[in-house]
């Protein structure tokens, strides 16, 4: 990127397509979204039981630097999501209490990053949910130029302004905008069809009937036998 820039206008998405993906979960969506747009598994909750969904916010900050951040706030509206990554690596806590207590004030339902974050009994406490690469008291400077709202690169994952960032206990999932209505319709259909097979296996079917997995246990040749044959044991 030639240049730092704080982008002041993003499309945000249908407000109901978003609840509708914060209510599917991630693990259905990233399904609904053909197994794409997952997070790296290194960015996982520092909390239990924390479910949100909003537009993103994105920060692409220098490391050790949480200058960006804070320029970032100002750009934050009800429901977002603030998405910060790092130029390279980082894992200090660049993250913590009082930038929290800022974003609430501006509606924002939570904290997605590539680095780390501190303070987390305080952040825990006033119910502001996170997910992060580490956990560190490490400090940061508010000294090198970055910017807000442009296109970044979380856990392997881009991250446009205003896509949808859903994360839950199962990781974070980013759903491109443009996609969202699509991915939320495929959504409702799997949970529709998961309902009718939570009932069979309520039931007592068991999943390899249900599934016709048996058929493919037996061309890989999987053998059902009473007994271990003697060179096997």
């Amino acid at each position: 990127m030639a240049g730092h820039y704080v982008v002041r206008n993003v499309t945000r998405p249908d407000p109901e397509v978003v609840r509708g993906l914060h209510d599917a979960g991630v693990a259905t969506v990233h399904e609904s979204a053909g197994r794409t747009g997952l997070v790296a598994p290194a960015v996982r909750p520092r909390q239990d039981g924390a479910v949100i969904a909003g537009p993103a916010v994105t920060v692409s900050s220098h490391p050790g630097d949480n200058l960006m951040i804070h320029a970032a706030v100002e750009m934050c509206q009800e429901g977002d999501v603030l998405v910060v990554t790092t130029t390279s690596p980082s894992t200090d806590g660049m993250f913590g209490d009082l930038l929290a207590t800022s974003l609430l004030s501006r509606g924002v339902v939570g904290l997605v990053t590539d680095a780390g974050v501190r303070d987390i009994a305080a952040l825990r406490a006033m119910g502001f949910p996170v997910w992060a690469r580490a956990v560190s008291a490490q400090g940061t400077v508010k000294a090198s130029p970055g910017s807000v709202n442009v296109p970044v690169v979380c856990g392997g994952q881009v991250v446009r302004p205003g896509d949808v960032v859903i994360a839950d206990d199962d990781g974070v999932m980013c759903v491109p905008a443009r996609s969202a209505a699509d991915v939320l319709a495929r959504a409702r259909s799997r949970i529709a069809a998961e309902e009718d097979k939570r009932a069979a296996l309520s039931s007592g079917v068991l999943g390899v009937d249900m599934y016709g997995l048996r058929e493919l246990l037996s061309r890989l040749g999987v053998d059902y036998v009473d007994d271990l044959p003697e060179e096997e044991r």
